[in-house]
């Protein structure tokens, strides 16, 4: 029965890449209709033409952190922000799978004390409302624990949108904020101040 499952989830990912792919060929066709190679777009009569922004990019980026976390990120090519985003999953992970062993330990011997046995691992050293109490608070580390996870999950998700939304962004020297110091020879006083350069 789990085989069933695990066949199905690669068979509808296998759809949703080609479905992908084949969204990002009819882009490139929209983009270059003639077949003409990238370098004769961009560079037209000693002029730069600037790449057209594609909307979907922080969409897909995002669709792909969701289906495989760290895969939005490698999509950015922000290539060193997938260990992170798996060592913190794999943290979050790690606790939850840690307390709720430990939870079960503690359930168990309380069980146990309840139905009357004196053979519980704890007994002689633990109380029965001790067992109570660090079933408790290992149940309340396990939700954290689940919290935490699904927490990381999602920033992983956001962080791949945010970042495809400022890959689009113009960066180059065309338009540019820049703070200057400058020595005033009259008053020996220093000047400083902000240049705005606009290019069209």
């Amino acid at each position: 029965m789990p085989n069933k499952f695990l066949i199905l989830a690669v068979f509808l990912l296998a759809i949703c890449f080609s479905a992908v792919a084949q969204e990002d060929q009819k882009e490139d066709k929209k983009k270059n209709p003639n077949n003409v190679p990238t370098e004769e777009l961009t560079v037209e009569a000693g002029s730069i033409i600037k790449d057209p922004i594609d909307p979907l990019s922080p969409a897909r980026a995002a669709f792909y952190s969701a289906v495989l976390p760290g895969l939005g990120q490698a999509y950015n090519k922000k290539y060193w922000k997938i260990p992170i985003v798996y060592a913190g999953l794999g943290i979050g992970i790690y606790f939850y799978i840690d307390n709720n062993k430990e939870y079960n330990r503690y359930r168990d011997a309380y069980k146990r004390r309840l139905a009357g046995f004196e053979d519980d691992e704890f007994y002689g050293t633990v109380t029965t409302d001790g067992l109570e109490e660090a079933q408790k608070q290992f149940g309340r580390n396990r939700e954290i624990s689940l919290l935490v996870t699904l927490a990381i999950y999602a920033l992983n998700i956001i962080d791949a949108n945010v970042d495809a939304h400022l890959l689009q962004y113009n960066v180059d020297d065309n338009l540019s904020l820049k703070p200057h110091y400058k020595l005033n020879e009259f008053d020996n006083t220093g000047d400083l101040g902000l240049t705005l350069n606009f290019k069209f």
